[in-house]
């Protein structure tokens, strides 16, 4: 089977779940490939592995890690003059799809990016206006160079002991053009990443103002849950835009999400609309988010999620 290359995103050696899913996707389509820049390697090798990187590209060179993108867009283009891959995967984050583009550029190939789906002969489907519309798209010049949105395919473990090959790259200068100078890490509290979390909460225009978003959080912290937000409240100061969760915010995909005060206007639909289990809080019957989900509660968001809270809080 033909090898398409996955570009591992981790942060020192901690691999991103977006990884398992290009994994996951690769595996499908052919022979999964992991390209791996920068230190940390040893500590990931073993969850590479697990999810089905039947082979290991280590770049290990900390240099590579120092500069903005391009490092990394030079490496893959060798590998594809190199290895001739099927294909390349990486991940619809800012800085995937900034490697997409340049790498499409060096090896004049055709690029498509927030991708939800790839089936046989590479063709890659997209999820746009919403969600309203399913567009289908293939790369018909050169390797497909594909970024993937994170959340649009459940990880699956298939366990392999992947080859490691080491290998190198040359920068030019103009690779060299953006360094890194300092690394700020954000404190991270004692919930789950929103992208990454099973269980989400999210709180809409309903909530009503910021102080009213401690509900939100209360029902979170007793599900163990991530905070997200609709555009309305986060556009209306009441929470961080980067808890956002739509077209414009944030996708996710967790087993349970659970909206509260949310609409379900069609931006915010097309950032959730693939949880496994939807539930919705909301006083209005008539509120579109009911036409998405399995279970709806018609009612007063600040009687039903209090209660909803205390319940959780008595079985634990």
């Amino acid at each position: 089977m033909a090898e398409i290359l996955v570009l591992v995103d981790h942060v020192d050696g901690e691999v991103k779940k977006v990884t398992l899913e290009l994994l996951t996707l690769a595996n499908r389509l052919g022979e999964a490939a992991a390209v791996w820049v920068g230190p940390g390697y040893e500590n990931a090798k073993d969850r590479l592995g697990e999810y089905g990187a039947g082979k290991v590209y280590v770049a290990a060179d900390e240099e590579l890690a120092s500069y903005v993108v391009a490092p990394k867009a030079a490496l893959l283009a060798q590998l594809v003059n190199e290895k001739s891959p099927a294909a390349v995967l990486v991940a619809a984050t800012a800085e995937g799809k900034e490697i997409a583009g340049r790498l499409a550029v060096k090896t004049g190939s055709g690029v498509l990016t927030d991708v939800v789906d790839v089936t046989d002969g590479f063709v890659a489907e997209h999820s746009i206006f919403g969600g309203g519309i399913i567009a289908h798209a293939k790369v018909r010049t050169g390797t497909p160079v594909i970024a993937v949105r994170p959340n649009s395919v459940a990880p699956e473990a298939a366990a392999a002991t992947p080859a490691e090959e080491q290998v190198s790259v040359a920068l030019s200068d103009a690779d060299k053009g953006a360094r890194i100078v300092e690394k700020v890490v954000q404190e991270k509290g004692e919930r789950p990443d929103l992208t990454e979390a099973a269980i989400v909460v999210s709180g809409g225009r309903g909530v009503g103002g910021a102080e009213n978003f401690s509900i939100i959080e209360g029902l979170a912290d007793s599900l163990g849950a991530a905070v997200g937000a609709s555009r309305a409240a986060t556009d209306a100061g009441w929470y961080p835009h980067s808890f956002q969760v739509g077209q414009t915010g944030k996708t996710v995909s967790p087993q349970l999400y659970i909206a509260v005060g949310i609409s379900g206007a069609i931006q915010h639909r097309a950032g959730m609309q693939t949880s496994k289990t939807i539930v919705a809080i909301n006083k209005d019957p008539e509120a579109p988010i009911f036409e998405l989900v399995d279970y709806g509660i018609v009612g007063d968001l600040f009687q039903v999620a209090p209660q909803l809270t205390e319940e959780i809080s008595k079985r634990k």
